[in-house]
């Protein structure tokens, strides 16, 4: 954690469901928001949103960047991790339990510079939908809920781009067609200049901070029933302080799909995908010399079949994965150590929608998953002190354990009338990945670890009931959706452990149980020239291991109570538009220190009870204007945005200081933003 603490101190602190099909329209950049009032009426699927990518320059963001991440964080049952998180939360689990999908290769850090910026850049998106943990049967490897993105194609018979200058940051794109309307590309290219900025003052001049990141999309229709789709995806960031700090984190993920259509709504997709996260830090500080790294690669070929049988849709299919994991490999002064191990994933689904009755709509699946932890790296059994028992040495690719999990989801819609509905839904959901971070929130000191001899499956199990209404003419809707999760296998630190005390990182976790529960209430109005939506969200996350918090249930890092999100947009005149978000949410739980006592010098913190305390309560309100003018061959945008309008400084980190002898020690409350305005500038031809 103090890692993270030095580099916002020194550089920003201050203290106080829809099938995968092709993408042939252009789409306007806007506001993440869900689809009309009757398909959220009518979806069969319960904790689905179902998003639309346009007016996104109309939210206030930070800094002026589009950015869907924090976008999303604005709807029902959604949090955010912090001020400097692009990361999300979901129904009681944290981001580290959701999967994140770009064109169906997964994505693990989706943030820039530490998460004050989103890894997707909004210019390269087509579609987008949310799964709050009542996954259809085709999605799986996430216990708590799944974001799937599918990448923009170009546009196959003209030439278009685009450019925005924002305050930190510039993008552009480019369109057009390789093979009038067969073939087509799409390149979006971002990269910020904050560099540049700390290049002008004597005391950064020698700091480095700045990222890049590129989208590029082939689309071929190949013939009247096929066609292909190369996407490519990067990103890349690197933050240095002097000789002190050099941290660098890097995504790349690719997909290759062969879509085939059999005519009648039915179709194939065959898909190879390769993914992957690297991380490189080198800390040099206080006379503490230190090298760390740790990637997660994976490699698979996925197919898929989505058939229509007059009312009935279907959906199969079958997944082959190789999995490379590098839970660290560090150098502290002399001493070198490294964990990484390989895992083979299979899975196979089933999803079928059926209509019983006009009024009454079904979905039912069944996922099953088998994940075998390969030889070839050391394994081992793990004493209840934390030390290692027994180690075993498997031949490479021996398999060391088969964990296979059947996960049965169904989801029933009821609608009474046209403007109501009742949706009841269960899911079993399983995770194989687990990450383990250094503090609440996502970062690039984040270690991986997967499932092994030791570590079991982390399942979960959702129960969710939702009622909708929307008025007549579907300018109101309104939705009030419980849920209870239970969770399996949650990994939690031993006392006294932190992410760097071993290399093994399975002596430095406990598994145990979690649950959370709550219920999400939202109201939208979505037609006349104010727009927008009231969200609240009652929540409570709580986590039980044996040997934690005296084996008591204790609240998870991200357990909030209350969550109240406000957004408006009203369309001012032809070329004028004004937009404003306010966010209220209960402070989170943290770990204080319940008293201290001296070993000779040295002050040594007594901790009692785990998560006990909590943070100020975070609130905030964001203003944005847009204008906008059509020329004749362009349109060109203004975005003027405040972020914090009211200057309210929320906690990001509080930290206990001792007084210079030691008698005394005090809470510090650091703060990553005040007020931050900002400007931005569009051209699109």
């Amino acid at each position: 954690m103090f890692v993270s603490t030095v580099l916002f101190s020194a550089l920003l602190t201050a203290p106080v469901v829809a099938d995968d099909t092709i993408k042939t329209e252009r789409l306007e950049e806007v506001i993440v928001t869900s689809n009309s009032a009757r398909q959220r009426i009518q979806n069969v699927q319960t904790g689905a949103e179902q998003l639309q990518l346009k007016d996104l320059t109309t939210s206030p963001q930070l800094f002026g960047e589009n950015d869907i991440m924090r976008s999303i964080q604005l709807l029902p049952g959604i949090k955010a991790e912090s001020d400097a998180s692009s990361s999300f939360q979901v129904r009681g689990g944290t981001s580290a339990q959701n999967l994140i999908l770009y064109d169906n290769a997964p994505v693990y850090n989706v943030g820039h510079l530490a998460g004050l910026f989103s890894t997707f850049n909004d210019d390269a998106l087509g579609s987008a939908t949310l799964y709050k943990g009542l996954l259809p049967a085709q999605y799986g490897g996430a216990s708590s809920a799944v974001l799937d993105l599918t990448g923009r194609t170009g546009n196959k018979s003209g030439w278009h781009g685009g450019a925005t200058v924002g305050l930190l940051s510039a993008k552009g794109t480019l369109e057009g067609p390789i093979v009038k309307d067969k073939a087509s590309f799409l390149v979006t290219v971002r990269r910020t200049y904050m560099d540049m900025f700390l290049k002008l003052s004597d005391d950064f001049k020698n700091n480095t901070l700045y990222f890049y990141d590129v989208n590029a999309k082939l689309d071929w229709t190949v013939g009247k029933r096929d066609q292909l789709f190369l996407s490519f995806f990067t990103g890349y960031d690197r933050t240095a302080m002097e000789d002190m700090i050099d941290i660098r984190w890097h995504n790349l993920s690719s997909s290759l799909k062969w879509l085939h259509h059999f005519g009648e709504g039915s179709h194939s997709q065959t898909t190879l995908l390769y993914s992957g996260y690297k991380t490189d830090n080198g800390i040099d500080f206080l006379g503490l010399n230190l090298w760390l790294d740790g990637h997660i690669r994976q490699e698979s070929l996925r197919q898929d079949f989505h058939f229509t049988l007059d009312k009935y849709l279907i959906d199969a299919g079958l997944q082959s994965t190789l999995i490379n994991v590098k839970s660290a490999e560090w150098q502290f002064v002399t001493q070198h150590d490294k964990e990484q191990r390989r895992a083979w994933d299979n899975a196979f689904w089933l999803n079928t929608i059926i209509p019983i009755y006009p009024w009454m709509t079904v979905s039912a699946g069944l996922r099953v998953n088998a994940f075998s932890p390969l030889g070839g790296s050391l394994y081992y059994d793990i004493e209840p002190d934390g030390e290692i028992g027994w180690y075993y040495n498997y031949g490479k690719n021996e398999i060391v354990k088969t964990h296979v999990t059947w996960q049965p989801r169904a989801s029933i819609s009821i609608q009474p009338t046209e403007q109501t509905s009742v949706k009841i839904g269960y899911a079993r959901t399983a995770q194989n990945i687990h990450a383990l971070r250094n503090q609440n929130t996502s970062t690039p000191f984040d270690r991986y670890t997967m499932s092994s001899n030791i570590v079991k499956p982390e399942i979960a199990d959702q129960v969710s009931i939702g009622l909708f209404a929307m008025t007549p003419s579907q300018s109101y809707d309104f939705s009030l959706e419980t849920y209870y999760r239970k969770v399996k296998n949650v990994l939690d630190y031993r006392d006294g452990k932190s992410f760097s005390s071993e290399i093994e990182i399975e002596r430095l976790v406990l598994p145990g149980e979690g649950k959370g529960y709550g219920f999400e209430l939202a109201a939208r109005k979505n037609h006349g020239r104010l727009t927008g939506w009231l969200a609240y969200t009652l929540s409570w996350s709580k986590t039980r291991i044996d040997g934690i918090n005296g084996n008591r249930w204790y609240n998870a890092n991200n357990d909030r109570r209350h969550d109240i999100n406000i957004v408006a947009m009203y369309q001012l005149s032809k070329r004028w538009s004004l937009n404003a978000a306010w966010l209220f949410n209960t402070g989170q739980a943290f770990t204080a220190p319940s008293g201290k006592y001296q070993i000779e010098d040295n002050w040594i913190y007594y901790y009692a009870e785990r998560n006990g305390y909590r943070a100020p309560d975070y609130h905030r309100l964001d203003v944005s204007a847009v204008w906008a003018k059509r020329y004749k061959r362009s349109t060109h945008e203004w975005c003027i945005s405040i972020y914090n309008l009211y200057n309210h400084y929320n906690p990001f980190l509080i930290n206990f200081e001792d007084s210079e002898n030691g008698n005394k020690t005090r809470a510090v409350q650091y703060s990553l933003f005040g007020i931050v305005p900002s400007v931005a500038f569009n051209i699109k031809f």
